[in-house]
């Protein structure tokens, strides 16, 4: 049996990327997740991670608690999914702690990037999907109580687009970075021009 193939949307906060991938997931029957969470032990990661009520928590155990939350999301969800044939869909992978942690929280990308290989044993997205908005959009876009990472400054913010624009252009093979100002429709439609192109997804 052939594997599934794994797409992950990635952007900054306010990109519009979780309606896509939701949108995306239904239309081609794929299994959606997210990062951090997806799996019962994620969720309970996620909350410490996330929650403004969480208080001292230095930003290498941070970083590790994603590189945890990844691993196990990885051995008991992503990759079994995979071999049984159907396609995922995940909000968030690898690049996010690349660009949260080693950027964003200036840990450094190769360290937190060798951090975040080892949590997921070799497994790479087929296409990776960024869609990038200025930080200032996104941020205006957020619409509910700011949670732990959302809270933080625009110098974070411009720090981890950076990182995701640097990702995308050190991999284009991989990476497709879709304009996320225009119209939802617009992306839409960028979004599933590119699905079609790299994957023969019809939309």
């Amino acid at each position: 049996m052939a594997e599934g193939i794994f797409v992950a949307f990635e952007g900054g906060e306010g990109s519009g990327k979780s309606t896509q991938a939701r949108r995306v997931a239904d239309a081609h029957d794929a299994l959606l997740t997210r990062q951090p969470g997806g799996t019962e032990i994620g969720a309970s990661i996620r909350e410490l991670l996330l929650s403004t009520d969480t208080e001292g928590l230095s930003v290498r155990a941070e970083a590790l608690l994603m590189a945890a939350d990844r691993a196990q999301h990885v051995d008991e969800l992503i990759r079994p999914t995979l071999r049984s044939g159907r396609h995922v869909v995940c909000d968030r992978y690898l690049a996010s702690s690349l660009a949260y942690q080693g950027a964003g929280r200036d840990l450094g990308e190769d360290a937190v990037g060798a951090l975040s290989a080892f949590a997921v044993d070799g497994l790479m997205p087929d296409l990776i999907l960024l869609l990038d908005v200025p930080v200032d959009v996104g941020l205006s876009r957020i619409d509910s109580a700011p949670d732990r990472l959302e809270s933080l400054g625009a110098g974070f913010h411009e720090r981890v687009r950076r990182s995701f624009l640097r990702q995308a252009s050190a991999d284009p093979d991989r990476w497709v970075v879709i304009d996320a100002t225009q119209t939802l429709d617009e992306v839409t439609a960028a979004v599933d021009a590119s699905l079609s192109e790299r994957l023969g997804w019809a939309t």
